[in-house]
Parts: C-alpha cells; structure tokens; sequence
C-alpha cells in the first residue's frame, strides 16, 4: 500500500514520446515543486533559480541499454529483456511476449534448461529464477560471450504500451551517462535526469550548485506488480562521498536525482549520516519506516500511484506533501512515465 493508492492518472496523461519532439528540446518539460505541502509551477529549465549555492545534486552515470532483443523458445516468438550482469558472468533476464505495442505481455519464467535462440546464431539458457520459482519474472541466464556486441547489433530500449512507437537508444540516455567498461547498464532510463541539457548543467554550476556522481545499474522494473526493485549494482566514488558529507557540514541541502541515485547513496551512508566510498550490490529498499539519512530532497518523474517507488517519495518529503503535489499534479494536467514532467521535493521554507 502507498499514500496515493486512492488515485487513478488518466491513460491520456502518459506521455508518449520524447519532450523534444512535443517542444523545444529536451528540457521543454513542466517542473512541479513541493516545499513541504507548498506547490509551485515551473519549466524544468527553471530549475538553477529553485535551488542555491552550496547544494549538491547527486547523479546516476548509468548508461541504458539496448535491452531488448527479439528470441524464441522452441516456436513460441519472445522478446529477452537483458536486466542484470552477475559478478560470475551470467545475466538477468526476463521473458516477455511481443504484442506490437512495446513488449508489455507478462510470460511465466522458466523452465529451468530452456534454450532461448537469439539473432546471430547465438542461444542463452536459463538456469535459475531469481526469488521464489513460483512465477519467477527474472531468471539468471548462461548468455553468449559478447553480450554488448549483441546488444548492439540486435538490441533496441525497453519499451512499454504507454509510448507511441520505438526510439532511438538516445532518447533513452542522459546528459551524464558514461559506458561501463565491462558491457553493464541499466536496462531502463534513470529518467529522472532525461531533462538535463550541457547548458543547463552550466547553468546551475554557475549557480554554485555542485555535482556529485554515482552508478547503480537499474534493472527491468515490474509494470504490472510494482513490485519493489531486485538487488542492483552500484557504486559510490571517494570524490562523491566527500561532496556529500562537505556540503551537509556546510549547511547545503543533498538533492538526489531520480530514485536510483536515492539507493545508491543511501547504502553507502553509515548509522551517523556519513557516506562513505562504496560499491558491491544493494538489495535496500527505501521505505517511510526506514527512512533516509543523507537525502534532503529529490527530483524524479510521477510515479504511478501503486509504484514502489512512493515509499520512497513518502520518506523523503512526507505523506501530506506527496499527496498535495500529486493531486496538483493531476489537476494541472502534468505527464507520467520516462518522457513526462518532474517532480521537484524539496524541504519546506525554512529548511
């Protein structure tokens, strides 16, 4: 259950393909700011004047993938969703049924053994699910050796019902995505920073606003259960963790940049507040009881209102304050999912 679970967003408030081809560019997004329960309304590109000098705004170097790739399990046609690589060389996979319209067709995993023949001649095999083998939706995959190289070749993003047609991997990677050099990624966006532009980026470090850089590699998310999300690869540098533990000595307020950069930092920060250098899996899941030792505010997309996700959102700003901003949301006619609008929560005035 979330704080939001009574709403319902309208079909025709999903957005359906990339801001820059409805405006200007990729920053031509709407900005919804909650301090505390006070709402604003701005332009993303706003966004230096709604914060100051001395605050930190954590960032995801993920690169996406192109995830998906066309297979077969014996006659039956599959889409692969290459989610996670494992330290032992295997990958996360799931299972889905093309319809046409984005690969949105839940498919039982498994079985155990089940050759799936992908492009190129190459074939992956299925081994053990990930969590309970009853509907298992990720399973770990014996996979070709030159996995990057497949995905390349074959692969295409991820994609759901909600888009209107398939984009270019472009579309799907931010401003500060960097390539990992052992062929890892994250299968879908972090989309929280989609709106970032170079020149936006100037903007805000003329602003006094730093930058402070993290990974976690997402993997494929659950559009049906909302599940919460499967241990993630991720990686805290030494540089990040001393902007982040300098600026909150300095009275600068921690702002991450999409749930993904949350998790990360979270896990990397002790008991006390501190962060430290890190690196390895986290399998942590921010929620209003746990809640968040490091993080001041955070700018994300509009979640749906059964999303795992909200729990997070609620132990940051609240449920009051996630409430009156979700239902300004939807009054304002604000767009959903990866290609929307932003949400900005930030401490109420005075903090």
């Amino acid at each position: 259950m979330t704080a939001l679970d009574a709403l319902r967003v309208p079909e025709e408030l999903s957005a359906r393909v990339p801001a820059e081809q409805r405006g200007a560019g990729r920053d031509d997004v709407r900005l919804l700011v909650s301090r505390g329960t006070a709402v604003s309304h701005r332009a993303f590109r706003d966004l230096p004047g709604e914060l100051r000098a001395g605050d930190v705004l954590v960032v995801n170097t993920s690169t996406t993938l192109a995830a998906a790739v066309n297979g077969r399990v014996g006659g039956e046609r599959v889409v692969v969703h290459f989610s996670t690589l494992g330290e032992d060389g295997r990958w996360a996979v799931e299972l889905r049924r093309p319809d046409g319209n984005g690969t949105t067709l839940p498919r039982p995993g498994g079985p155990a053994g089940a050759a799936v023949r992908l492009p190129g001649g190459k074939v992956l095999v299925l081994d053990e699910p990930l969590g309970p083998p009853a509907g298992a939706r990720l399973w770990w995959a014996r996979v070709p050796r030159d996995v990057p190289g497949l995905l390349d070749r074959y692969g295409r993003p991820i994609r759901y019902a909600y888009t209107e047609r398939d984009q270019p991997l472009s579309a799907y990677r931010t401003v500060f995505a960097v390539p990992s050099p052992d062929g890892a990624g994250s299968a879908e966006m972090p989309s929280a920073a989609r709106p970032f532009t170079p020149g936006l980026v100037a903007a805000l470090v003329s602003r006094g606003v730093q930058f402070a850089p993290l990974s976690l590699h997402t993997g494929v998310a659950s559009a049906e259960a909302h599940e919460p999300p499967y241990p993630e690869r991720f990686a805290v540098p030494r540089t990040t963790a001393w902007l982040v533990n300098a600026a909150r000595a300095g009275g600068g307020r921690v702002v991450a940049v999409g749930t993904t950069a949350v998790r990360a930092l979270e896990s990397a920060a002790g008991a006390d507040g501190a962060v430290r250098a890190a690196s390895g899996w986290t399998d942590l899941v921010v929620t209003p009881q746990r809640g968040v030792r490091v993080v001041d505010g955070l700018l994300t997309g509009l979640h749906e209102p059964e999303a795992s996700h909200l729990l997070m959102l609620e132990a940051i700003a609240g449920r009051a304050a996630l409430r009156r901003g979700y239902a300004q949301a939807l009054r304002h006619r604000y767009l959903w999912h990866e290609f929307g609008d932003v949400h900005l929560l930030l401490p109420g005035s005075g903090s």
